[in-house]
C-alpha cells in the first residue's frame, strides 16, 4: 500500500497504525489525525457494552467525540463496515485489540479474519487509522488464553504495520514515528 489521498486538510496515508499501551493517549492521537483531514468521519467502534461500567466509557467516548463523528458499530464485522465507507470519509477503527478479543472468545479462526480484515483495509476507498494496543512488554500470562491472545496480538499489529505507510507508537502521550511520515497539520 503506498500513496497518499487528496484531502483538504493534514494528508494521511491509505493506512495509518497508532500502536501503544493502555492510557498512553494512542486513541486521542488516531483522533486527532482524522479531524484533521477535514473529512467526514466515521468511527468503526469495537467494543462491546457488557457491564454497566463498559457501557458507561462507551457513551463517554461518544460524547467526547461529538457529533461530528458517525459511528458504526462493529465488534466482529469490521470487514463489511469497511466497504460502506464512501471515498471522501475518513475512517477510525478503535480498536483492533478488541476485535481481536472479540473474535478469540468466539472461537473463530483467527488468521482468517486478520487476512479478510486487511484485504478490507486494502480495499477501503478513504484513509483508514487503526488503534491497536501494544501488549507484549508486559510479563508472561499465567494461563494459556492470555499467552495465545498476547501472541496473536502481535501477530496481528506486525501484518497491520507491515501493510500501513505510516505507523507511529505511542507513550505517555507522546507520538514516536515508527515507519512513514507524521502529517504536519495533525501533530
Amino acid at each position: 500500500m503506498s500513496g497518499s489521498h487528496d484531502l483538504t486538510g493534514a494528508a494521511l496515508p491509505p493506512l495509518t497504525v497508532v500502536l501503544g499501551g493502555a492510557r498512553s493517549g494512542k486513541s486521542r492521537l488516531a483522533e486527532n489525525l482524522v479531524t484533521a483531514t477535514q473529512r467526514p468521519r466515521f468511527y468503526l467502534a469495537t467494543a462491546e457494552a457488557w457491564d454497566d461500567e463498559m457501557r458507561e466509557r462507551i457513551d463517554l467516548h461518544r460524547q467526547d467525540r461529538g457529533p461530528e463523528w458517525t459511528t458504526v458499530d462493529a465488534p466482529l464485522d469490521l470487514c463489511s463496515a469497511l466497504s460502506r465507507i464512501p471515498s471522501d470519509g475518513c475512517v477510525l477503527l478503535d480498536c483492533a485489540t478488541l476485535w481481536l478479543t472479540n473474535h478469540l472468545l468466539a472461537e473463530h479462526d483467527l488468521e482468517a479474519e486478520a487476512a479478510g480484515l486487511l484485504t478490507a483495509l486494502a480495499r477501503c476507498p478513504a484513509p483508514v487509522v487503526v488503534v491497536s494496543n501494544e501488549v507484549g512488554w508486559s510479563i508472561v500470562p499465567e494461563n494459556v488464553l492470555a499467552r495465545r491472545f498476547r501472541d496473536e496480538q502481535g501477530r496481528l499489529n506486525q501484518k497491520l504495520a507491515a501493510q500501513a505507510d505510516l505507523v507511529l507508537g505511542v507513550m505517555a502521550g507522546l507520538p514516536i514515528v515508527l515507519k512513514g511520515r507524521m502529517p504536519a497539520r495533525a501533530a
